[in-house]
């Protein structure tokens, strides 16, 4: 999708990718990962209640061995982290900068750690035994591995039950892996991509991860490195449990990026207020959607960084080495984003509806639109905070008189500073229209005139170009040039105008 950013830098730019960038799963075992499946099991096997601990040290011990086995075949030893300051990260960089990065099995790092687990109750009122959820500390091992599909992972293996594991991989390293085995030559830092050869075919293959394949993946690391499932009778159900997705505009210099992500930066945290930060999710500020919604400016090291949350997702942009601009969508709960699908009812009939989406791995390929999406609209929000190369021009174009093709008389041109002018004007900004436009009856709830004088003003509006009508409905849709138009009016009369005002007085 080319916006106004990209088309305004397009001489300034290698191109633009969009791709999965960190994707965080967990492995769970439907029969045992939950109080109850856990004591159905028990009691199954005969196993008394109370002797779960005992029923669980045995197993403890095997995955131990395992580690142990695994390290010994790989002539690597198990490096035991005791404090939690220490990135785990950085310990495995130090050994692939002397490994190189051929697959195969890297570091194995073990740390003390939280988990979930369970604990013996008997309920004196019912004369029930049964495992209640509890939380405790139990050994972790991290195995860090180069996939030759997948790039650097990693996969979480606790020694207690449920035994839940949780592996980690990179969209952009999965896709480094395709590029180089189609030979196309790539520039990349970190897990960002300066250059691509050949953009289109990246970007096919950044749009052609198979949860098929992860999941083919997911099971046989799953075996190799946690091999207790044979006790359960169960294989491992694989969901999302956090995932992003980025946006890259690859710039040729820094010299570029670096003043124009200055003036992004400051200018976005201010102009992006809740109704704007809920249509970047595709969403509308409703009483049925209580949640905090904020945006928040991070200075680190590395840059700033501008991020807007809303619930369970959130939408973030920063620069990568003053070369790439990265917008980036991640959400902690995928079910917070809906789509049509097939909802399954307890009764047994099933319905196509709209619902949130599935958890599971699966929902990659519907999960990969959405926050496609996400990120456009928010790529659309930031053209429009910067036009200084056609400012001047639009400002004329906006401001002066207008004959309509095809029309005897002319239109006035705008006056940014009247305030029936800008009651209109943020009227139409509203974040409830972003999605699906506005009617003359939607605007004439915010606007005090009569339908008619409305929509003279609307049809001023559509001859001046800041809004367009939706063909064969009565929908109108601000243009580019209108969103461009209205932020900066707005934000020079309150931020520059009523301030220098105020002082004089």
């Amino acid at each position: 999708m080319e916006t106004q950013l990209t088309k305004r830098y397009a001489a300034n730019l290698h191109g633009v990718l969009s791709c999965y960038d960190q994707i965080l799963i967990v492995g769970t075992v439907p029969g045992a990962c939950y109080a109850d499946g856990m004591t159905s099991f028990l009691y199954s096997r005969g196993i008394r209640i109370f002797d779960y601990a005992k029923f669980a040290e045995p197993l403890c011990q095997i995955v131990r061995e395992r580690a142990a086995q695994v390290c010994a075949k790989a002539g690597l030893e198990i490096e035991h982290v005791r404090k939690s300051h220490i990135r785990k990260e950085d310990l495995v960089q130090r050994v692939l900068a002397t490994r190189g990065d051929a697959p195969g099995l890297v570091h194995v790092i073990s740390a003390m750690e939280a988990c979930p687990s369970y604990r013996p109750w008997h309920d004196k009122a019912s004369g029930k035994t049964y495992l209640r959820g509890d939380t405790g500390k139990c050994l972790h091992y991290y195995f860090y591995f180069i996939d030759e599909h997948l790039g650097l992972c990693y996969m979480r293996v606790p020694t207690w039950a449920p035994f839940g594991v949780q592996f980690y991989c990179n969209g952009h390293s999965i896709l480094a892996s395709s590029l180089k085995r189609e030979g196309i030559d790539f520039a990349q830092a970190d897990n960002a991509f300066l250059r691509i050869d050949n953009l289109p075919r990246a970007q096919a293959l950044a749009d052609s991860i198979s949860p098929d394949m992860l999941h083919q993946r997911l099971d046989v690391y799953a075996h190799w490195l946690c091999p207790v499932l044979e006790v359960f009778g169960q294989s491992y159900h694989w969901s999302i449990r956090q995932i992003e997705y980025s946006t890259d505009l690859m710039f040729k210099s820094a010299e570029i990026l670096t003043p124009l992500y200055d003036c992004l930066s400051r200018q976005s945290v201010l102009a992006a207020d809740a109704p704007k930060v809920a249509s970047f999710m595709g969403k509308k500020i409703t009483p049925a959607l209580a949640m905090e919604i904020g945006s928040r400016l991070n200075t680190r090291i590395e840059g700033r960084c501008i991020k807007h949350s809303m619930g369970a997702a959130s939408v973030k942009v920063y620069d990568k080495f003053s070369r790439v601009l990265r917008i980036e969508t991640t959400v902690n709960d995928v079910s917070f984003f809906k789509h049509h699908r097939k909802v399954e009812h307890r009764d047994g009939h099933s319905t196509r509806e709209l619902a949130g989406l599935k958890k599971s791995i699966y929902s990659l390929i519907d999960l990969r639109d959405i926050l496609l999406g996400c990120n456009q609209r928010y790529l659309a929000f930031l053209g429009s905070l910067d036009d200084a190369s056609a400012g001047e021009r639009d400002l004329h174009k906006l401001s002066q008189s207008k004959v309509a093709v095809g029309a005897q008389q002319s239109v006035k041109g705008l006056n940014f500073f009247n305030p029936a002018e800008q009651t209109l004007l943020k009227a139409l900004q509203h974040g409830e229209f972003n999605i699906h436009g506005c009617r003359r009856a939607d605007l004439a709830k915010h606007v005090p005139l009569t339908p008619s004088a409305l929509s003279r003003q609307l049809t001023r509006l559509r001859v001046l170009g800041l809004i367009k009508k939706m063909a064969h409905t009565y929908h109108y849709y601000l243009t580019r040039l209108g969103r461009s138009a209205i932020a900066a009016a707005c934000s020079i009369t309150r931020f520059n105008i009523i301030p220098a005002m105020a002082a004089v007085r």
